[in-house]
């Protein structure tokens, strides 16, 4: 899974209600190689064993979809083997193939092999020769891909990187097993990815903060804005923080990759938060505008395959501060 902290940390705003029946369950840990947040509130007891619940969904997740776990369904994938694949892998492949199909092959995830050579995933950072990007793009492509069965394999030297969908999809299931033990009112974040429904423990939509786009936090005034959410999904992505510099060179390298030419996304977009039905529409979104750059993703959010709200912040050329570009229904939600 992800193996570096959320570029940008959400983090829940949230009080308290002495004359509610409504008492608030408040789960922490670490995850996926990030942290994890989960608030939701129940009547009478908790759910039971809710913390053992977390960690074998979480490890479920990561059986299926890690490239760090060595015996993962992905991990044996890009070894060259046939895997018997999981309801889990099946859901992240046939959304990523959505995606891919809507933003035009932008969100693609047999990146894997060009995240590993730009020195992201699990392999050390080191210097690149860019003179092997060409060859490594003809692993690249999803239609290189044949349809998904119980029992499937993947083109010698593919590598897959769902990186940029599962940490949403996590999200979701979570918020599914909440559902499932009858819980209406939750906010689950991982990684920085969130989604919300139904009220905090106030009565309110659950209110969520998104720190600005710079690579220090000021416990000041660390919020770009704060979100009123309910019964939605936000995912931000972004490369100010996720980078890696090659010492002998000098060269920073973001960790977003344009499938397009082999190179780490270089454009004027400096992050892009999306709201989405699912976390893991909103997570791979987001990746995709970060790869398409601002004026692709502003023709893509005239009509948008599913309801998108976006915020993005970028720079322009002879202006020192960044800029701001939001959807309409992404303003309403703001409250600060």
């Amino acid at each position: 899974m992800k193996y570096f902290l959320s570029l940008l940390s959400l983090v829940l705003l949230s009080a308290c209600s002495n004359e509610s029946l409504l008492k608030e369950a408040n789960y922490n840990g670490y995850a996926q190689g990030t942290t994890f947040h989960i608030s939701y509130l129940y009547q009478g007891e908790d759910i039971s064993n809710m913390q053992s619940k977390l960690d074998a969904k979480f490890r479920e997740i990561d059986l299926a979809l890690s490239t760090y776990v060595d015996n993962s369904e992905i991990s044996r994938l890009n070894r060259g083997e046939e895997v018997s694949i999981s309801p889990i892998f099946k859901a992240v492949h046939e959304k990523s193939i959505e995606v891919w199909k809507e933003s035009g092959a932008y969100f693609d995830p047999t990146v894997g092999k060009l995240v590993r050579f730009w020195g992201f995933g699990p392999d050390a950072r080191r210097a690149v020769d860019t003179a092997d990007v060409d060859s490594i793009k003809n692993y690249i492509g999803l239609d290189k891909l044949s349809s998904i069965r119980s029992k499937w394999s993947i083109p010698k030297g593919m590598e897959l990187d769902y990186n940029a969908i599962a940490q949403g999809y996590s999200v979701d299931l979570i918020c599914e097993m909440l559902m499932k033990e009858g819980i209406k009112n939750y906010m689950v974040e991982v990684g920085g990815e969130v989604r919300c429904l139904g009220q905090n423990l106030e009565g309110k939509a659950w209110r969520i903060g998104v720190d600005k786009p710079t690579e220090e936090i000021d416990a000041q005034d660390r919020f770009q804005f704060i979100l009123g959410m309910d019964s939605m999904a936000l995912a931000t992505s972004g490369n100010y923080r996720k980078f890696w510099v090659d010492t002998a060179t000098g060269m920073r390298y973001a960790h977003t990759i344009n499938t397009k030419t082999g190179y780490p996304a270089k454009n004027q977009l400096l992050s892009a938060s999306v709201l989405a039905p699912t976390c893991m529409e909103a997570d791979a979104y987001a990746t995709a505008f970060m790869s398409m750059g601002l004026k692709k993703t502003l023709l893509f959010l005239r009509n948008p395959p599913l309801p998108l709200e976006a915020y993005l912040i970028y720079s322009e050329e002879g202006k020192d501060e960044w800029q701001v570009w939001q959807s309409e229904g992404f303003e309403k939600l703001v409250l600060n």
